[in-house]
C-alpha cells in the first residue's frame, strides 16, 4: 500500500487514497493506530484518507481524518493543508484554488507561495461556532458565547474560553508555560465531563496585541507541536477576551501561523505544508 507523509509545522500526517487502504483492510480505525505508531509504524499524528469519490457538494476532493488513536475526527487545519500540498505536488492539481470536503464542511485553499518541498497556503476555515450547545460544552445555562467560564480540575478552578472550528476547543490563558503542568492538565481537560465529545486544549500566552504563543493538547493525539484549528481557536479566544486585534501571529513550537477574523465572520489561516517522504506499507493490519 502506497502512502505519502507530509507535515505542517511539525503536525504530521500520512496521506493515502481510499482504494489503497481498502486493498489492505476495511478497518480504518485499527489500521490508523498501527501505521501512526512512531515505533512500529510509519509514525504520524493522523491519517488523511482521500476518498475515491469527487465532487461532493461541489468540492474538488473529500477526506476522512483518523487520529493516531484510531478515532475519526472532523478536521485538522494542518492536515487539510497537508492534503492540499499532496494534491499539488503528487497528483498534479494545477488550479489556483482547491476545495476539500471535510467532516467540518468544505475548506478552500489557495497557494500563496511555492516552497522547496511544499507550499504556503491561505485557508478559508469558515465561521467558528461560539454557542455552548454547538461546541459542545455543558454549562449550567446555555450561552451564546463561552468566555471566561469556570472549570474545576483536581481541586483547582481555571477560567476558560471555548469555541468550535469544526471540532471543540478549550483555551486557557497563562503567564508562563512553566507555571503549570499543561500536559497533565490538558489530558484531564480533554476528558472532562463538561465536554461530552472530549475537547482539544490550548494554553495561550499573550505577547502583545498581534502575537500569541500557544501549546497544544489535541483530542486523540496528546501533545502536538502545532495545530491548525487549535491556532484558530486560540486566536478567536484571545479576540473574544479583548486581548488581541483581529489579525494575529500564532507562535507554536514548530513555527508560525497567521490568523485573521474577517468582518463576515470567516477565519483565514495562512501557513505552510511540506512533503516528508513517500513509502509502501508491507505489513498487514
Amino acid at each position: 500500500m502506497k502512502f505519502h507523509k507530509f507535515q505542517a509545522l511539525g503536525n504530521d500526517f500520512l496521506i493515502m487514497r481510499e482504494s489503497e487502504m481498502r486493498s489492505l483492510t476495511d478497518d480504518f480505525e485499527a489500521f490508523s493506530r498501527r501505521i501512526c505508531d512512531r515505533h512500529f509504524g510509519a509514525g504520524a499524528d493522523g491519517v488523511e484518507l482521500l476518498l475515491d469519490r469527487t465532487g461532493v457538494d461541489g468540492a474538488d476532493f473529500e477526506v476522512r481524518l483518523f487520529n493516531s488513536d484510531g478515532g475519526e475526527t472532523p478536521i485538522s487545519g494542518n492536515g487539510t493543508r497537508c492534503v492540499a500540498a499532496y494534491l499539488y505536488l503528487v497528483e498534479g492539481w494545477d488550479q489556483p484554488r482547491v476545495s476539500i470536503a471535510t467532516g467540518a464542511g468544505i475548506k478552500s485553499l489557495r497557494p500563496v507561495e511555492r516552497l522547496q518541498d511544499g507550499f504556503l497556503f491561505e485557508t478559508d476555515m469558515g465561521v467558528p461556532k461560539l454557542k455552548s450547545a454547538e461546541i459542545p460544552v455543558l454549562l449550567e445555562s446555555p450561552s451564546d458565547e463561552v468566555v471566561r467560564e469556570k472549570l474545576a480540575v483536581d481541586g483547582r478552578t481555571f477560567e476558560f474560553t471555548s469555541v468550535s472550528m469544526g471540532n471543540p476547543h478549550c483555551s486557557i490563558f497563562v503567564d508562563d508555560f512553566d507555571d503549570i503542568d499543561w500536559r497533565e492538565l490538558g489530558a484531564k481537560i480533554e476528558m472532562h465531563q463538561s465536554f461530552p465529545d472530549r475537547t482539544n486544549v490550548e494554553f495561550i500566552r499573550v505577547v502583545n496585541r498581534d502575537r500569541i504563543e500557544v501549546r497544544f493538547w489535541e483530542r486523540g493525539c496528546g501533545e502536538t507541536l502545532s495545530s491548525g484549528t487549535g491556532s484558530c481557536a486560540a486566536a478567536i479566544a484571545s479576540m473574544l477576551n479583548g486581548l488581541i486585534d483581529n489579525m494575529v501571529t500564532v507562535v507554536t513550537v514548530a513555527g508560525e501561523l497567521h490568523i485573521q477574523w474577517l468582518d463576515n465572520g470567516k477565519v483565514l489561516q495562512t501557513g505552510e505544508a511540506r512533503a516528508v517522504f513517500k513509502g509502501s506499507w508491507l505489513s498487514g493490519v
